[in-house]
């Protein structure tokens, strides 16, 4: 093992958790290697909020659209629309997105490689020796490290032979398709999400068009077995007037349905983005929470190189955590409630026309926080809530 190559940090995966990662540990100056799978891009509508872009100084020009509003669509086929007032949700084609972030890793100083990782082992030096392939077919490689990051997805091949519980996290299977954006659709605008609330398009989430400027995502997500992911975005695609759209890719993986209870091994490992579970429940957003993991991730292992103190890495979980666990709860709820059937569904649409509903539901999306402000709307919610609750509210 002597031969091989070493590094603070090995981050393997390379999108926006572990892209985050590398160029966080590289810019704090830590030599880090970034292990990728080229030609892999996540099933994803691609939404990012005003607060990422501040954040993670993402420029407008990686933006394929501007979305202003938002379309709900009911069981039984109404529709609701929730304008965003003087704010956007930005739409990114994640091919494009990903990749700037990955330059953007390397042009800070990371290290980049295109392969698959297979396993890792730890040395009598309290190190781990990474085990990979290079996307070139050649022979097995390996590379030494003080820490390794888990970025790698949902059920990590990382995070499974690490962290009890990772190779069993729940999942919502998601499968999308991007077609060529038609000319004259009835339908469709180029600056509105449509979201189906349909137990026949999902049994347990929902199905949507997502614009993409040039290109557009239609897609679905369930976690029950045996549904026909394709058959239903056929079905939408039929129903949307999409049928003859030009299909230029499609993509499928499994999303988690909540964090983990642990992120690290006690040791040198520790997990971010989708690996970790911070997808929001309900919403099924993902971009933002990998992006603020990876940066986690990364700030922990650099206190762990700093140190030698693996208590260092917990942090990354304790600080998400604190952050956005309440977030994750009160979503994780609804989406357990308003999610089980189409009645519930009805009226879980019928409240989003309300101007309060929306207010604060755009409120804490472009912001990443549970709104405090204007307690007087979170009154009323609530007794509109629960009059929907009792079925006494008017679908």
């Amino acid at each position: 093992m002597s031969n091989s190559e070493t590094y603070e940090a090995v981050v393997v995966g390379g999108g926006p958790a572990g892209a985050t990662a590398a160029t966080e540990l590289a810019r704090a100056g830590r030599r880090v290697l970034m292990l990728d799978r080229s030609g892999r891009i996540k099933p994803c509508g691609g939404a990012i909020p005003p607060r990422l872009m501040r954040d993670f100084a993402i420029p407008e020009s990686l933006l394929a659209a501007r979305i202003t509003s938002a379309r709900m669509i009911s069981p039984a086929g109404k529709r609701v629309d929730m304008p965003i007032d003087g704010g956007y949700v930005g739409m990114v084609d994640r091919e494009v997105f990903d990749e700037w972030l990955r330059e953007r890793a390397v042009a800070n100083g990371a290290e980049r490689v295109n392969g698959t990782f297979e396993r890792f082992e730890r040395d009598p030096d309290g190190q781990v020796t990474l085990h990979y392939r290079t996307d070139d077919g050649d022979e097995p490689r390996t590379v030494r490290a003080r820490a390794l990051i888990g970025a790698d997805g949902a059920r990590s091949r990382v995070g499974s032979q690490a962290i009890p519980g990772a190779a069993d996290i729940p999942c919502v299977s998601a499968y999308h398709e991007i077609l060529r954006t038609p000319e004259g659709a009835a339908d469709y605008e180029p600056t509105r999400c449509d979201v189906y609330y349909q137990g026949k398009l999902s049994p347990d989430f929902y199905a949507w068009v997502f614009p993409h400027g040039d290109t557009l995502s239609i897609g679905v997500g369930t976690a029950e077995r045996g549904f026909s992911l394709r058959g239903a975005v056929k079905a939408l695609r039929a129903e949307t007037g999409l049928a003859e759209a030009e299909t230029l890719r499609c993509e499928g993986a499994p999303i988690p349905l909540r964090p983990l209870r642990r992120w690290d091994d006690g040791h040198n490992v520790v997990l971010a983005g989708d690996a970790a579970g911070v997808v929001a429940p309900a919403s099924g957003e993902g971009i933002y929470y990998a992006m603020v993991g990876g940066q986690l991730a990364a700030e922990a292992v650099a206190g762990f190189c700093s140190t030698g103190d693996a208590r260092e890495l917990a942090q990354a979980r304790a600080r998400f955590m604190k952050a956005h666990g309440r977030v994750f709860q009160v979503l994780g709820i609804m989406q357990r409630f308003w999610y089980t059937n189409d009645k519930r569904r009805e009226r879980f649409v019928a409240m989003c026309r309300d101007p309060d509903v929306q207010h604060i539901t755009w409120d804490a999306y472009m912001n990443k926080r549970l709104v405090k402000a204007k307690p007087g709307a979170h009154i009323r919610i609530f007794f509109k809530d629960l009059a929907h609750l009792l079925g006494i509210a008017r679908v």
